[in-house]
């Protein structure tokens, strides 16, 4: 037994949802309001049965209990499996998660900055040399509230004060310097990193402070620092904010990319809640997935110059990680959110609701820059767009996309396609030397032979791709299925999936990798794609008599209890939808409702 399974039966689904929903029974099953979106009416429902949760309403998903703590908490699968593990009193090995020491290590260091960050909130609050940081604070309309809410702190000019404090609580001084907040000395001892500063406690999605960012209150430079990386800080993946916001991301499916912490803090100040910093960096695939979790709706809002950069060479991050095209606002010449936010909030408003797709600015961006009838250029802006036109997974995109870079820059549309032809093959022969080698352990996880059979066939297959883009995650009920397809289904092609996923399922993809198909299928790429084909519709199958199941469930709920005509309505028009769905699968596989 694999320990996600030994983690699924220790725990029960209904007593884990029940701690961020109130649930009331409602037959056999028991339902609530949806803790993803905002509404007056319940829609969501959970199945003690099949310990499983669906919602009914705008969110239209469902799950287990790791899909459901991953989209509440804003964590990832392998944050999940350990968090759960702990709570089912579940021991992981070695391969599926941290050790016990570096469990306790990570945790010592996640303390340590939470009391320093208690320490310079002090500070800033009651010291009199905080008198210049709190002015600049004032200066800037940052409010007490947001102040606190944030946790703002103050350094001294001195060299030990806080490495002093720390001292005196029993830290040991080796470990100040591995949490960042000393730097130690060439010819010995050690301190404050930071100094005559404004602090800005960076947290992750748990709440926890991770490091700092300190900005200067006199004209030396640099204007800015921050923590180094630590065992439990890294800059590319922060967000700062992001604990702040993860509940109106949810709410409003949506979350707003800023540079700066004075950005952040404006806009929350001003109940732009869903809004999250990048803290002046080039936009990471990284920070992207963090978000991902909680939205696929990104908009940037970043300096001009800077908004080009992030459309034209981190814009496939974006496109990578998200169903949808992420959109860039265009700021005024020389504003930046804090100031178009303080000065004119129906303007930012506007902006926001005005924001253009990334791929549409990162064409204006780079097209407008170069002089098209120059050979030259011309070839300067394909090399430059071909790479962002190549992460877009939909071949309808990705088709428009060439035609619109052919159309605005004269050319045929055809050499487009050989360039791109050509990209896509130098990133499959990466793939194939980075490959890992083929595991030849057994399987012993508790899994579904269609869903393996599904996911071995789009692994060991990349042409077979396109075939795969009416599945979901909710099409995969196995934990470890669903895992797996997510991360692929978010991948490129040339990239190392392994590295991608938790040590917990690398064994379970080195055997989906691993695994042997009938000479038919791997002779023939027509077998092939019927074999898929024909996989696909019967998970579609499973699916839809499923959410049928369950929606009568809830439908006759309603129907006992005289529910709300509305709700109702909405129900038995799901109702009629997922009929309408089976109906249509059956047509497909050619055979008869009735002939089950």
């Amino acid at each position: 037994m694999s320990v996600i399974t030994e983690v699924k039966q220790r725990l029960d689904i209904v007593e884990l949802v029940s701690e961020h929903v109130t649930l009331q029974k409602a037959g056999r099953n028991f339902k609530g309001l949806c803790p993803f979106h905002s509404e007056k009416h319940a829609s969501f429902f959970v199945f003690p049965a099949q310990q499983s949760w669906h919602c009914f309403g705008a969110c239209a998903t469902g799950g287990d209990i790791f899909s459901f703590i991953m989209k509440k908490e804003g964590i990832d699968f392998g944050q999940a499996l350990r968090l759960l593990a702990k709570r089912g009193g579940v021991a992981l090995g070695s391969l599926e998660a941290p050790s016990k020491a570096e469990d306790q290590r990570k945790e010592r260091l996640f303390q340590l900055n939470e009391a320093a960050a208690e320490y310079y909130h002090h500070l800033l609050s009651s010291a009199r040399a905080a008198e210049a940081a709190r002015s600049y604070l004032a200066r800037r309309k940052i409010t007490l509230e947001t102040t606190k809410e944030f946790r703002l702190g103050f350094c001294p000019d001195a060299w030990e004060t806080l490495k002093s404090y720390l001292l005196g609580k029993g830290y040991p001084e080796k470990e100040l310097v591995e949490a960042g907040l000393l730097i130690e000395k060439e010819e010995g001892g050690s301190y404050d990193r930071f100094r005559n500063r404004l602090l800005f406690p960076i947290c992750d999605i748990q709440g926890r402070v991770t490091g700092f960012g300190a900005r200067v209150l006199d004209d030396s430079l640099p204007k800015y620092i921050n923590s180094p990386q630590t065992p439990i800080f890294d800059k590319s993946t922060s967000l700062y904010g992001v604990d702040r916001a993860k509940s109106a991301i949810r709410n409003k499916n949506s979350a707003i990319i800023v540079e700066g912490y004075m950005d952040v803090l404006t806009a929350h100040q001003h109940d732009w809640r869903n809004v999250v910093g990048s803290m002046g960096t080039s936009l990471t695939e990284k920070q992207v997935e963090g978000i991902r979790r909680l939205t696929s709706n990104v908009t940037l809002a970043l300096d001009a110059d800077l908004a080009g950069e992030e459309a034209t060479l981190r814009g496939k991050a974006i496109l990578a990680y998200s169903n949808v095209e992420a959109n860039v606002i265009l700021l005024p010449p020389g504003k930046d959110p804090d100031e178009v936010i303080r000065e004119d909030p129906p303007l930012w408003l506007k902006l926001v609701e005005q924001a253009m797709p990334i791929m549409g600015f990162a064409f204006q961006s780079v097209i407008g820059k170069v002089d098209i009838n120059r050979a030259k250029d011309k070839a300067l802006a394909v090399q430059r767009l071909l790479p962002s036109i190549h992460e877009i997974k939909d071949p309808v995109q990705q088709s428009h996309y060439v035609k619109k870079l052919a159309g605005e820059l004269r050319i045929e549309e055809s050499a487009i396609r050989v360039a791109l032809r050509e990209l896509t093959a130098g990133q499959k022969r990466l793939q194939r030397s980075r490959a890992p080698q083929r595991s030849q352990l057994v399987c012993q996880l508790v899994s579904s032979r269609l869903e393996e059979h599904c996911l071995a066939l789009l692994l060991q297959y990349p042409e077979l791709r396109p075939l795969a883009r009416e599945l979901s995650s909710e099409h995969f009920e196995c934990t470890e299925n669903r895992e797996v397809f997510v991360h692929w289904q978010r991948s490129s092609e040339g990239s190392n999936l392994g590295s991608q996923l938790d040590s917990s399922l690398i064994e379970h993809l080195h055997y989906l990798v691993g695994k042997d198909f009938p000479p038919a299928i791997r002779e023939s790429e027509r077998t092939r794609h019927f074999d898929l084909a024909d996989c696909i519709l019967r998970l579609q199958e499973r699916l839809s008599r499923k959410l049928e199941t369950e929606k009568e469930a809830a439908l006759e709920i309603e129907r006992e209890k005289g529910g709300i005509c509305s709700e109702l309505s909405k129900l038995e028009e799901q109702g009629i939808d997922s009929g309408q769905q089976l109906q249509d699968i059956f047509v497909k596989r050619g055979r008869k409702p009735w002939m089950q």
